[in-house]
């Protein structure tokens, strides 16, 4: 009961223990960040928990999620880590709006590393003392998840309570090496594209219903697959076959063009997601302002504006 817990049993500092383990869901790296070992932290936080009698982290699948109770009491322990900071600022004299701490994004393969990584350099340049994880691949997004701050979805908004937002739109196409479309011919109907062996995702691992493969050719054969865009990307570039691609991938090899068929796809959507208490820390929102503007600046590697592909002129 609250009514038995005094104030001389929670110890300040503990408090910036579960902000660190918050921050970054795993023991070892909140232990780094604080720069004490691992059974250290452990210890602090079971002692804040004997004090407030309530369990404030469970062990997830991908590193420790704050229950009920850690969420509530997680940013008042932000703000005594950022009493600490804001006193080391002053002792050194750095700039007292330096953003410190630790964001985590997660994203695709490609959209993270072609976007989200020069958005977070652009940060850190300003802010060196930020930390930032950028966990990519194919997941599922869930509220109670605290192993992300900013979640970046392809495709259809997913159904969830995190506070969600349009990010941007992406365009596909059909893309081959021209060393194959010269070997093998330049399909120019559904019925040729079909006859050539096609590069894609490893089905299971196909979320995006825009860009489902088994759509539009349902009689295609996947020759070569993988769950690694860069690994389809290089594929293509080796003349292994056909591979349905986005534009901003496919514009980073200059080898690669457009098939002569008109496979009529719709933009992609990017959604990007947020657990409604990250929102609260000034770094979480610094990090997606920055991704909200490189999304904003490069519009020309996400969409053809004129003369596109035919296969991207139509409506599904």
């Amino acid at each position: 009961m609250t009514s038995h817990i005094h104030g001389r049993d929670v110890r300040a500092d503990d408090l910036r223990f579960l902000a660190a383990l918050a921050d970054t869901g795993r023991l070892m790296t909140a232990a780094k960040l604080l720069r004490v070992d691992h059974t250290t932290v452990s210890r602090r936080l079971r002692a804040l928990e004997n004090a407030l009698g309530s369990r404030l982290f469970d062990r997830g699948l991908e590193g420790w999620e704050l229950t009920e109770t850690g969420r509530a009491v997680v940013e008042h322990a932000r703000t005594v880590q950022k009493a600490v900071d804001r006193a080391i600022r002053a002792v050194a004299g750095t700039e007292a709006d330096a953003l410190t701490g630790t964001v985590r994004v997660t994203a695709a393969d490609g959209f993270g590393t072609r976007f989200v990584v020069p958005a977070i350099a652009r940060v850190q340049a300003k802010h060196p003392d930020l930390n930032v994880e950028l966990i990519t691949g194919a997941r599922e997004l869930a509220l109670r998840e605290s192993t992300f701050d900013l979640g970046i979805t392809l495709g259809q908004p997913p159904v969830t309570r995190l506070v969600t937002e349009k990010l941007c739109d992406y365009d596909s196409g059909f893309f081959a090496s021209e060393t194959y479309l010269t070997e093998h011919g330049d399909p120019v109907s559904f019925e040729e594209l079909e006859r050539h062996p096609l590069i894609f995702f490893v089905d299971a691992m196909q979320r995006v219903r825009e860009v489902d493969l088994g759509r539009y050719l349902p009689n295609a054969v996947v020759r070569f697959s993988s769950t690694n865009i860069f690994a389809q990307l290089e594929a293509t570039r080796r003349g292994v076959g056909i591979a349905l691609l986005s534009k901003f991938m496919a514009g980073t090899a200059p080898d690669l063009r457009p098939i002569a068929a008109a496979v009529p796809l719709p933009r992609v959507p990017v959604t990007l997601a947020a657990r409604r208490e990250a929102l609260t820390r000034r770094e979480v929102r610094v990090v997606r302002e920055a991704l909200l503007r490189e999304v904003h600046n490069r519009q020309d590697e996400l969409i053809w504006h004129a003369d596109p592909p035919a296969a991207m002129t139509a409506d599904v």
